[in-house]
C-alpha cells in the first residue's frame, strides 16, 4: 500500500522578476528513478521522457503504479532519487517555488479553492491578470454559467458550498489564465461529465504550451498526441494506436471497451 498523498495546494504566483526563465513548456526526464524509501522497490526506474513544447501527453496505468508521483516529479515538487528533470531547458531543482509557479501548474483531482472573491480565486496564479483575460479564460473553459450562478466575478466563494466538479472548474480556469507553459492535470477533470471534459481538453489544446493529463478515462488517452503507459515493470510511450498494437496491458485498459480506467492511484 502506498503512503497517503499529501494535499498539494498551489503556491500563489508573483508577476515580479525571477532569476531563472525556462524557455518554453518542454520537459526532459533522463534516468529518473524514485522509490518511497530505501527498502522499497522503485516506483519507476531509469525513466526517460521528452516532451516538446505544445505537446499533449496522457499518462495511464493501473491503480497504485505511480502516476501521481510522476506528476509530482514532473512538476518539480518531488526530487527524484536519481536522474535529471529539465523544465523548458532549466533544471527543476534550480527553480524556487515562486519560479515553479510561473513555469508549471499542477492541478490534483481535489481542487483547491479558498474562501473569498471569485475573481481573486481565478487570478491566484496570475494576480495582475486584467478583466478581459479573466473573462476570456472563463469562457474558454466553459465556466460562464457557473460564474453567473455564483453571482459574477465579484461574488464571495464558499468552498464548502461548491460541488467537487465546480471546484475543479474554478481551478481549471485558474490554470488556463496562468502564464505557465506546462500544465499537469492529475485527474483534474475526474468530476466532470464527458462533454465538459472534452470542452476543457479543447480549451487547453488551443492554449499555448504543453499539457500532461493523468487520466482514468479512455477518451483523453485516445485524443492525446502521445500516451505514457506505466504498468509497474516498465514505461511505454507511443500513440494510442501504437500502444494498442504493442502493449497488451494498455489494450486491456482502454482497447475498444469504452470503460473507465482505474479511478484511483
Amino acid at each position: 500500500m502506498l503512503p497517503p498523498k499529501r494535499r498539494r495546494d498551489p503556491a500563489p504566483a508573483s508577476d515580479g522578476e525571477h532569476g531563472h526563465r525556462p524557455a518554453d513548456g518542454s520537459v526532459l526526464l533522463r534516468g529518473i528513478s524514485y522509490s518511497y524509501g530505501a527498502a522499497a522497490d522503485p516506483v519507476f526506474d531509469a525513466l526517460d521522457l521528452t516532451l516538446h513544447d505544445g505537446e499533449h501527453l496522457a499518462v495511464v496505468g493501473p491503480s497504485g503504479v505511480g502516476k501521481s508521483t510522476l506528476a509530482d516529479v514532473l512538476a518539480g515538487d518531488v526530487p527524484p532519487d536519481r536522474g535529471h528533470v529539465l523544465l523548458g531547458g532549466t533544471a527543476a531543482g534550480r527553480l524556487t517555488p515562486r519560479e515553479l509557479a510561473r513555469v508549471r501548474v499542477l492541478l490534483p483531482q481535489d481542487a483547491y479553492v479558498f474562501a473569498g472573491e471569485l475573481r481573486e480565486n481565478l487570478r491566484w496564479l496570475r494576480p495582475c491578470a486584467g478583466e478581459r483575460d479573466v473573462v476570456s479564460a472563463v469562457r474558454a473553459v466553459g465556466a460562464a454559467s457557473l460564474v453567473e450562478r455564483l453571482g459574477g466575478l465579484e461574488a464571495t466563494v464558499d468552498p464548502a458550498a461548491l460541488s467537487a466538479g465546480e471546484r475543479q472548474i474554478i481551478a481549471l480556469v485558474r490554470a488556463h489564465l496562468s502564464r505557465a507553459r506546462l500544465v499537469i492535470l492529475d485527474e483534474a477533470t475526474r468530476h466532470l461529465d464527458a462533454q465538459a471534459e472534452l470542452h476543457v481538453e479543447e480549451a487547453f489544446r488551443i492554449r499555448p504550451g504543453t499539457v500532461v493529463t493523468i487520466t482514468h478515462r479512455p477518451g483523453p488517452a485516445r485524443r492525446a498526441d502521445r500516451v505514457l503507459f506505466l504498468d509497474g515493470d516498465r514505461a511505454l510511450v507511443g500513440t494510442h494506436r501504437e500502444l494498442l498494437s504493442t502493449a497488451p496491458g494498455y489494450r486491456a485498459l482502454v482497447g475498444g471497451h469504452g470503460t473507465d480506467l482505474d479511478s484511483t492511484d
